[in-house]
């Protein structure tokens, strides 16, 4: 007795609209690097899509954090460290250093 193929061919299909999806998310998403130097975020204003990852390069010898104004993220980063971090939502968000009130910086993230 033959047995049917649907359920492989359902679960082979669904296999490769899902290796897809996954491709293309990951195709777009890019990493951007902000890093800490003597006190100052560089660059001091960063532009980024949702989805794609900061990457805090602490190179200093403090710690510092990378505190978002609105609330969304609380990112702390010690000395000599580096720090991902995936933004998930679009908006301009302020963030500054709560160790360090002096270092501000903004990233602007677009929708995907």
């Amino acid at each position: 007795m033959k047995r049917p193929m649907l359920p492989r061919r359902c679960c082979f299909a669904f296999a490769v609209v899902l290796t897809s999806a996954i491709s293309a998310v990951s195709a777009h998403a890019e990493t951007i690097r902000i890093v800490m130097d003597k006190l100052v975020y560089s660059p001091v204003e960063a532009k980024a899509a949702v989805g794609d990852t900061i990457e805090w390069v602490n190179s200093d010898i403090l710690a510092h954090t990378a505190t978002a104004r609105n609330g969304d993220w609380d990112v702390a980063i010690a000395a000599k460290k580096t720090v991902s971090l995936v933004l998930k939502k679009a908006g301009t968000i302020d963030y500054y250093c709560r160790y360090h009130p002096n270092m501000k910086g903004r990233i602007v993230v677009a929708p995907n």
